[in-house]
């Protein structure tokens, strides 16, 4: 298998059981529910395409390696690309899944897509989606640098990674629906469209400077890694 196919099958993974939970399942799990799916469903990857790829399956993440000095940028593009189209069929296929249901419409119910502001879950503003967004990227980005770097326990790296994602989503769901993740953002906005897509630029802005910054902590060595 490919670095680029093991990262386009990850994202595909993470947004199709991801998002696949807050839009079939949403109902009967809560929010708990779909904050561990999206977890597991990192954890499981990390697993399955880790020693293929590193299971980046997030554009923020390929950015903050290479700040972090432990990817070339020419390599990060292709992991960015197939990051990109994973999401993207992902949420296709959990459309054509979802459409199955007669009452189901895209317009109506969405695909998990990420957003702020009036009428979006917890309604919060705009100034306080950024923030979320850039800091939980920004830790996020730090557990995934520590956890992999070489003084760090073997094979405990996927386990510490899936878990913080539980963790950002159990704090963030009600806030942006939580992103920390350009492309699992992209996918879903581009069928469902409108302000979903008009307020896409926070999530690839925000989770891109958060991990960005953790890169360039890590590569200083203020963190010992």
């Amino acid at each position: 298998m490919s670095k680029q196919l093991a990262e386009f099958i990850g994202t595909f993974t993470l947004v199709l059981f991801g998002c696949g939970a807050a839009v079939i399942a949403g109902g009967d799990i809560g929010l708990t529910g779909i904050s561990f799916a999206f977890g597991l469903a990192l954890l499981g990857m990390a697993y399955a395409i880790g020693p293929v790829s590193g299971c980046h399956i997030n554009p923020a993440v390929s950015l903050g390696a290479v700040a972090a000095g432990r990817m070339a940028l020419p390599e990060a593009i292709g992991y960015i690309v197939a990051q990109v189209a994973g999401a993207i069929a992902g949420a296709l296929v959990l459309m054509l899944i979802a459409g199955g249901k007669a009452d189901y419409s895209v317009a109506a119910n969405g695909l998990g897509q990420n957003g702020w502001g009036a009428g979006y879950l917890g309604e919060y503003s705009m100034g306080a989606a950024f923030v979320f967004e850039l800091v939980a990227t920004f830790l996020f980005m730090t557990v995934i640098l520590g956890s992999t770097s070489a003084a760090a326990p073997a094979g405990m790296a996927g386990l510490a990674i899936g878990l913080a994602l539980v963790a950002i989503h159990l704090v963030g769901i009600n806030v942006t629906g939580v992103s920390v993740n350009p492309a699992r953002s992209i996918g879903p906005a581009i069928f469902v469209g409108g302000t979903a897509l008009s307020q896409l630029w926070l999530f690839i802005v925000a989770p891109v400077l958060g991990a960005v910054a953790a890169g360039l902590m890590f590569r200083s060595g203020a963190l010992g890694a």
